[in-house]
């Protein structure tokens, strides 16, 4: 590489210029007050003592803010809460009850708008769904399924029951699936016959019975019907249930009330692994508080999101970014929605804009 054209690659790492808001869009903005930097800055744990209160449902107070012992932090300790009812139930029960909560358009064309009253239904049977199949606290659930619904529904189905969810993302291969069932000690999976992609169907079971035949303390598999008769799968019958006949047999047991856990600030809400691009995947486990927290403050102070707002993160479920800003960031501010299955290009490129016009 020449020197003048190492100079102007290293030019893109010391950019001194700034690009501030302009004076309309800040008074307008969710902040606006720039003493918020000071008194973050002042008194860091009094600043997010007041920002935990604000933002987010507590079943019980925290009695200490921060237990910081490098390079682990604890926050919020002795408080309880739930992510589940703090992205659902509050706002079911309140103003918000009729407003959509998610708008899901699929590669086929085909469309549901779910209001946050509608995802808390859904998200109490599947969590009762899940009860009634052996699911309990502390236990590890594996969710492999494409960008629908059912993928949100199942994380804040198990975060209602302090079950941890490892997402693992619907391209990744059988062995990539297995070791991370493996390595984080999933007990239950969550996947689909299938999923569309570029008008084809990737077959997510075939892929997840694969999987599973690398592990040996899979107890269920819950599989969502997305696809049909366009693909033809096993079902192992003393493992496999599909999702339907799995909430048909709980709402036949009557146990379809399933109030959330109550839970320690500090539990673990999930498991992501990293790509593995650099070496062996590795699980970094988020806990409940501190994460939803961030997730909710950064739909409003970095998004500025406002409540006619209607959010699109066209990120997968399966990254970290689906995660805070498919899942619990958007949820948590009460905010409506887009989630799409396919990608951008198919069946042509101005699919996104044709779904932005509408």
């Amino acid at each position: 590489m020449s020197q003048s054209a190492t100079g102007a690659f290293d030019a893109l790492f010391h950019e001194t210029r700034k690009f501030p808001p302009s004076t309309e869009l800040t008074a307008h903005g969710n902040v606006s007050d720039p003493a918020i930097y000071e008194q973050a800055r002042h008194d860091p744990e009094a600043f997010w003592d007041a920002r935990a209160r604000e933002q987010i449902d507590w079943f019980h107070p925290w009695n200490q803010i921060l237990d910081w012992k490098p390079p682990f932090a604890k926050w919020f300790i002795g408080g309880t809460l739930n992510a589940s009812y703090n992205c659902v139930d509050r706002h079911a029960h309140g103003e918000r009850a009729n407003k959509p909560a998610i708008i899901f358009e699929g590669e086929p064309g085909d469309q549901r708008v779910i209001t946050y009253a509608q995802l808390l239904e859904e998200v109490t049977l599947a969590a009762a769904m899940l009860r009634h199949l052996g699911v309990q606290k502390g236990d590890k659930v594996a969710i492999y399924l494409p960008m629908i619904p059912e993928a949100v529904i199942s994380m804040l189905a198990c975060a209602r029951l302090g079950a941890p969810h490892t997402v693992v993302f619907g391209g990744f291969s059988p062995d990539s699936l297995a070791d991370r069932i493996n390595d984080c000690g999933a007990n239950f999976v969550i996947t689909a016959d299938g999923g569309w992609r570029r008008g084809k169907v990737v077959h997510l079971k075939d892929n997840a019975d694969e999987a599973m035949a690398k592990t040996d303390h899979v107890k269920r598999c819950v599989v969502v019907r997305r696809v049909g008769d366009a693909a033809s799968i096993h079902m192992d019958p003393n493992r496999d249930i599909w999702w339907h006949d799995a909430e048909a047999e709980t709402r036949a047991s009557g146990a379809t009330d399933c109030p959330p856990e109550q839970l320690d600030s500090e539990h673990p809400l999930f498991i992501l692994y990293t790509s593995g691009s650099t070496g062996k995947p590795k699980g970094v486990q988020h806990s409940t508080a501190g994460y939803l927290l961030w997730a909710k403050l950064t739909m409003d102070w970095t998004f500025d999101l406002q409540p006619s707002d209607i959010f699109w993160c066209t990120a997968d479920i399966g990254w970290i970014t689906g995660h805070t800003y498919v899942a619990y960031g958007p949820l948590a501010a009460g905010a409506t929605q887009i989630i799409f299955e396919g990608v951008p290009t198919f069946p042509n490129a101005g699919r996104f804009w044709q779904m932005i016009e509408r």
